[in-house]
């Protein structure tokens, strides 16, 4: 256990660890990070690793944008593979939903975003497994994928220890000390490190872990399902990810010719005793919908499946601040099921934010945690809140 160190990092999800390795890219080489468990044990684990840049508001578009190309170039950056895989990504809506859909991809190709509205008669030539109905509407872009969260993770965490930096596993934070209203340290159970800069990004416990120390954060984890089928080789070899929000669900292919489906993100979860499994009333319910958007996959067979968590925010934005009022004190939380296909540029930004005293990658600052009580939430064009 060091005594003293540059920085703190406390959780060591996608989070916490992409802003480890971008601060030791940055020279702040004498960070270290804090994880209770083992790396990528919490949310990171269990998301869906969906890598795509339909949102409705310009701040995770971009982030996501600017996050692809270092999935994609992953190992010439960090020296490992992302396992970013290309798919395409569908999404896919009611006819109530097409001039939110048709605003949506205005802003998304004015950030520079490969993305376009399709036809139905697109849709066939692209994916011929996928069934559409009268009134949808769709929107496609051809570079999005989903990439391997474990190794993205770890991958982050390596290249900063050979920066300089310090990661130790099974260390939970248990607080911070302030004085004179600055970060003087972080305390563990096996010591107290001295440090002029803590940044908490622990997922689904950081609304408790702020709380302890004095901070109100908006965070309400949810508990999100994903099923776990296997597709008929002989009769859908393949699909893209589709974003179903006439469905409520966003299937995905993955290897070993599985096909993943998130769904379910209104129940709330508490992180140390949530129920992992999938609920068979809901994939019942999925497997049907599932058929119907791609008849082909009516022979599948189910294969399991879990969950995890998202931890939201009301406005389903992160909250990445400085907290005023205690120099040196960070946050980034409340990713909502975004956080993995935002994690190398959230990471960008909160060093940039640490070192240089504001992002100067991408405006964050619609992102702070004072939006709350001051009314300035972002929204979602959607009803399903994760297109936010």
């Amino acid at each position: 256990m060091p005594n003293t160190a540059d920085a703190v990092i406390i959780g060591g999800g996608v989070m916490g660890c992409s802003i480890l390795y971008s601060l030791a890219e940055r020279g702040v080489s004498g960070a270290v990070l804090l994880e209770r468990d083992v790396l990528a044990s919490g949310s990171t684990s269990r998301s869906q690793a969906i890598l795509r840049m339909h949102y409705s508001n310009e701040v995770t578009t971009r982030l996501a944008w600017d996050s692809l190309p270092i999935f994609v170039n992953f190992h010439e950056i960090v020296g490992v593979s992302s396992g970013y895989t290309k798919t395409g990504y569908f999404v896919i809506v009611g006819p109530e939903d097409r001039e939110a859909m048709e605003a949506n991809v205005a802003m998304q190709r004015s950030v520079g975003v490969d993305a376009s509205l399709v036809t139905a008669e697109d849709v066939r030539e692209i994916a011929p497994m996928v069934e559409t109905a009268d009134g949808e509407a769709f929107a496609y872009e051809p570079d999005s994928g989903y990439a391997d969260p474990y190794s993205v993770t770890t991958g982050y965490a390596s290249a900063a220890r050979e920066r300089g930096a310090r990661v130790l596993s099974g260390t939970p934070a248990i607080g911070v000390e302030i004085a004179a209203d600055r970060v003087a340290a972080v305390l563990t159970e096996d010591g107290r490190i001295e440090t002029p800069i803590a940044v908490v990004a622990a997922g689904p416990w950081s609304g408790p872990f702020l709380r302890s120390i004095g901070i109100e954060a908006p965070l309400r984890p949810i508990r999100h399902q994903v099923i776990m089928l296997r597709r008929p080789q002989d009769i859908v070899p393949d699909h893209p990810i589709i974003g179903d929000v006439v469905n409520d669900m966003s299937p995905r292919p993955d290897v070993g010719n599985l096909t993943l489906i998130g769904v379910g993100e209104d129940e709330y979860a508490e992180p140390d005793s949530f129920d992992q499994g999938v609920d068979m009333s809901l994939v019942e319910q999925t497997f049907e919908k599932l058929a119907s958007r791609m008849p082909g996959m009516a022979s599948a067979l189910f294969r399991g499946g879990w969950s995890g968590l998202f931890t939201t925010t009301p406005d389903w934005h992160p909250i990445l601040d400085r907290v005023e009022g205690i120099d040196g004190l960070y946050i980034a939380v409340g990713f909502s099921g975004h956080g993995f296909k935002l994690s190398p540029m959230i990471g960008a930004v909160m060093a940039e934010l640490i070192t240089e005293g504001q992002a100067t990658s991408v405006d964050i600052s619609s992102l702070g945690l004072r939006r709350f009580e001051e009314g300035r939430l972002l929204r979602s064009r959607y009803s399903m809140q994760v297109l936010a």
